[in-house]
């Protein structure tokens, strides 16, 4: 488990495009691609997404989602699953080193396809590079699950599994040689890193509740953050380290003692119901909380835009009972809602390059097949 070789995902599968596809990276003035191998994909902007002045594809086929940038903003890690290929439950990913390339300069030799990173065991999610570009931080259940876990019962509703086996691991992308710095049982995961490079914030259930914590890079000097019943999740850092934006389950004023022994009763179970989240902002020493959306239905990945001003995210609102997601902009007073993406279907996971120029998100558009997930880099204006 300490050392392996790096395998790559079928060409026929999750790809990065090839010399062919670099190519297409060409225009008057020709635009950098950010990514490695990355396609150019105008045509798949949308009218009215006018903050996007171009669009790549970083992935093809399955379910690939929370693509996060290293701090040198030239590649991504993300997460994905594809049962056609064998990949049943998610493992970790990154896109290959190497000059982005800009005009006739991009038509090289092929590019390798992504480079799995996990190594197959139980499931993973939630990873993020270390400041060093040279190891990357992930929860899986590997530690006591060999195999993918079973998929959740929608009986009782959507809900998502917050498996009790998930760990967070810290992996050297050069040898495999994997360290551990979670072992308590419970959920720790949904771990990202701050821009100064000095502390992580996950979601832990160690203290009875789903609630945020920040730790130094090697798991210790714990610090509880939050601490209000309720799924406190999918925290980031601002750019100066002294916030974290998060959401927070949202229970209606009205029903509000039913629906918190609705929620503990999942939890007992290991699940959570999403469906009412809303997006909250925090001093990382616990103070200061204060609600930014009241929106409705699930707002959830929200991200900093690089003055720490405004939040991006993604929300359901319009529909709060479809599956419709766009992305939204925020200011962090909750002013000034601003649409971002208009594609009929699933836009989320917005996240800003270190230095804003470039946003990854995850999308249905330009999928072949139901629930086809595709990683996006689009060049923000």
């Amino acid at each position: 488990m300490n050392s392996r070789t790096t395998r790559t995902l079928p060409l026929a599968g999750l790809i990065l495009a090839s010399s062919a596809s670099l190519a297409a990276c060409v225009s008057a003035p020709p635009p950098s691609c950010p990514i490695p191998g990355a396609k150019l994909a105008d045509d798949l902007i949308e009218a009215g997404e006018t903050h996007f002045a171009h669009l790549w594809r970083i992935t093809s086929g399955g379910e690939n989602a929370e693509a996060y940038w290293n701090f040198g903003g030239d590649r991504l890690v993300l997460q994905s699953r594809n049962p056609a290929l064998g990949v049943d439950c998610d493992r970790i990913y990154t896109t290959p080193r190497g000059a982005t390339g800009t005009g006739s300069g991009a038509a090289r030799s092929p590019l390798p396809a992504l480079a799995q990173v996990s190594n197959g065991i139980g499931t993973t999610t939630c990873a993020f590079f270390l400041p060093d570009g040279k190891r990357i931080l992930y929860s899986s259940t590997e530690g006591t699950m060999q195999s993918c876990p079973p998929p959740p019962d929608y009986s009782r509703g959507y809900v998502w599994s917050v498996y009790p086996e998930h760990d967070i691991w810290v992996e050297d992308l050069r040898s495999g040689a994997q360290v551990r710095i979670t072992s308590e049982w419970g959920y720790d995961a949904e771990a990202t890193i701050s821009p100064l490079g000095d502390r992580m914030v996950f979601t832990s259930t160690r203290s009875g509740d789903l609630e945020l914590w920040t730790a130094g890079l090697d798991g210790t000097d714990l610090v509880q953050v939050t601490d209000s019943i309720g799924y406190d999740g999918g925290a980031f850092f601002s750019h100066d380290g002294r916030q974290l934006i998060f959401r927070s389950t949202a229970f209606a004023p009205d029903n509000r003692e039913q629906e918190i022994r609705s929620y503990l009763e999942l939890l007992a179970e290991w699940k959570v119901r999403p469906g009412a989240m809303e997006l909250h902002v925090i001093d990382t020493d616990g103070s200061n909380r204060r609600q930014i959306t009241q929106l409705g239905g699930a707002n959830f990945a929200p991200y900093f835009f690089p003055d720490d001003s405004r939040v991006i995210f993604s929300s359901n609102h319009p529909d709060p009972r479809g599956r419709e997601f766009d992305i939204y902009a925020i200011g962090v007073d909750g002013e000034d809602l601003e649409q971002i993406t208009a594609y009929r279907g699933f836009d989320s996971f917005p996240c800003f390059s270190p230095d804003g120029k470039f946003l990854a998100f995850s999308s249905n558009r330009g999928g072949t097949t139901s629930g086809e997930t595709s990683v996006y880099v689009a060049e923000w204006r």
